[in-house]
């Protein structure tokens, strides 16, 4: 069930008319008889480091890939710093950058090669494609892995050159779906540094989580999903509500209790 609160907070938002660089109204879409993303309306203020949180199957990615354009909805809007990114994909896609769950990359190419390759789809000149690919290259701590084969690159290697690569054409705002998922420590901890960085320059943020202690960490603004919509989103300490935000998302999108239930009797037992 939905929390009124969040409703009443994004219709501020709206009134008030504070800078958004994400919105949505009325998003939706179907595969056969499902319904994955059932009328999101989705607003992410400009220059914000945002949580998009959820169970598994609430329609986090479904929802990030048609708001970024690799996905198109079934009806709604969506707009990047007021762009609709369906009339004009060719200029919102030079705006943003993006993280997919699942990242492919090109694994015969070095990571210096395949940022090389993708500033030069971007159409950005050779010399400054080289000057940003060695700062972050630097920065993301992979210079002694740069000319290595991305085949041979760790999940969290591939993480960081799939971020690098990303951010290598300056986006306005940054898309990343589930962006510390099998990551160590010591990279995260990278990533977190570099995306930090990156929003206080007055950038913006997007990833998909459903680990509530990094979001509670790393977040200014939170959007709830559960069942393809938006249950609640606004500012953490708001969504929060006094509460811890993993207490918060399981009062939000409703727990079923499981230590009454009936049944696995035998799990645990002694064998006769």
């Amino acid at each position: 069930m939905g929390s009124p609160w969040g409703k009443i907070w994004q219709s501020e938002v709206m009134s008030e008319g504070i800078p958004d660089s994400v919105r949505t109204r009325g998003l939706f879409k179907r595969f056969g008889q499902q319904v994955a993303v059932a009328g999101v309306d989705l607003v992410v203020p400009r220059g914000s480091f945002a949580g998009l949180v959820g169970p598994n199957g609430a329609g986090k990615t479904t929802t990030l890939s048609m708001i970024t354009g690799l996905l198109r909805p079934d009806g709604g809007i969506t707009e990047i710093d007021g762009v609709n990114v369906w009339r004009d994909p060719v200029l919102v896609k030079s705006r943003i950058g993006v993280l997919p769950e699942g990242l492919r990359l090109f694994e015969r190419l070095s990571g210096r090669e395949l940022l090389s390759y993708n500033g030069q789809l971007r159409g950005i000149p050779r010399q400054e494609v080289e000057r940003r690919s060695e700062e972050l290259i630097k920065v993301m701590d992979l210079a002694e892995s740069a000319d290595k084969l991305v085949v041979d690159y760790s999940t969290g290697m591939r993480k960081k050159i799939g971020l690098a690569a990303a951010l290598l054409h300056n986006p306005v705002v940054l898309f990343l779906d589930e962006p510390f998922e099998g990551v160590d420590p010591v990279s995260a901890n990278t990533l977190v540094e570099v995306l930090q960085r990156y929003t206080a320059s007055g950038s913006t943020v997007v990833f998909s989580s459903h680990v509530m202690d990094l979001v509670e960490r790393l977040c200014d603004w939170v959007s709830v999903m559960n069942r393809g919509q938006i249950v609640a989103q606004g500012p953490l300490q708001e969504v929060r509500g006094g509460r811890s935000l993993n207490q918060a998302f399981l009062d939000l999108v409703g727990v079923r209790g499981g230590g009454e239930e009936e049944g696995l009797t035998w799990l645990g037992s002694t064998p006769a």
